[in-house]
């Protein structure tokens, strides 16, 4: 795997595999940290690790291999039986919980690897708003563990939520983006950041009350119009930071499914818990 080393304003959008003969990976943004080459499939022979360093996880503090130790995940990120629709946690052996039996969401399934919970909530905020982007090979692994099911012969596209320009320029960075990006060869997908657009800039859903948040919303996502071609009939995975009432990725999920996705599903690190679960605790 090459890199280029992370600059802001670098050109990295799309990642996927190696191209034959002239094929270009084209669509420059512009606008993320830097470009990270990925497989596409997981059956090529690897090449051999490079030596790693040891790191101070960033849970517990102590010395290890990766920023996140394999002793905190075990601690506080155990498998948990969550609803395959919404991603909202369930009783054991429970496959679909009961309210989204009743009203469907408008994507096939959603998967999260964490509950938006100490030590989690804790290490999401700095991944997203203070710069601690050595967080996202972690936070991708994490995900990469909740298992994806390839549906159609084609790999999945893996988009990110898109930010505003406004909001980008504010933050430096897309915390979606560097997720997308290093979970794509885990799953052995291609990772775009161009073709999701943002066209309206909207106040921070957590200013909102929830019944709120599906108008704000509302209109504010669509396909590069240039590029529709490239995304009928394919599947797409959604990648994102934290679920919450499931308001935007709702709205992505329409905006995809009517440009013609085969499929829509989603992948974050963390779902926060129902309200009435808040108020138990």
């Amino acid at each position: 795997m090459t890199t280029e080393s992370p600059q802001r304003g670098s050109t990295g959008d799309r990642i996927e595999g190696p191209r034959s003969g002239n094929g270009s990976l084209g669509h420059e943004a512009g606008q993320y940290i830097e470009r990270v080459t990925s497989t596409l499939s997981t059956d090529r022979p690897s090449r051999p690790a490079q030596a790693r360093l040891p790191s101070l996880c960033a849970v517990c503090r102590g010395w290890g291999l990766q920023r996140i130790c394999a002793d905190c995940v075990e601690r506080h990120a155990a498998p948990t039986a969550r609803c395959s629709r919404c991603a909202l946690e369930v009783a054991a052996g429970v496959v679909v919980c009961g309210a989204c039996l009743r009203q469907p969401p408008p994507w096939r399934a959603a998967r999260a690897a964490v509950g938006y919970g100490f030590p989690w909530d804790r290490l999401i905020a700095a991944f997203k708003f203070h710069d601690a982007l050595d967080l996202a090979p972690a936070f991708a692994a994490l995900i990469a563990r909740t298992g994806h099911d390839r549906h159609g012969s084609a790999p999945p596209l893996l988009l990110p939520v898109p930010l505003s320009a406004e909001r980008l320029r504010e933050r430096g960075y897309n915390q979606a983006w560097e997720l997308a990006r290093r979970l794509a060869p885990l799953l052995g997908g291609i990772a775009d950041a161009a073709l999701l657009l943002r066209v309206r800039d909207t106040p921070h859903q957590l200013a909102l009350p929830p019944e709120r948040r599906a108008a704000n919303v509302k209109g504010a996502f669509a396909v590069e119009p240039r590029r529709l071609a490239e995304l009928r009939g394919r599947d797409v995975i959604v990648v994102d930071d934290v679920m919450t009432t499931g308001a935007t990725t709702a709205e992505i999920a329409h905006v995809l499914l009517a440009a013609g996705a085969a499929s829509v599903e989603i992948e974050v690190v963390a779902r926060t818990p129902k309200p009435d679960d808040l108020a138990t605790h």
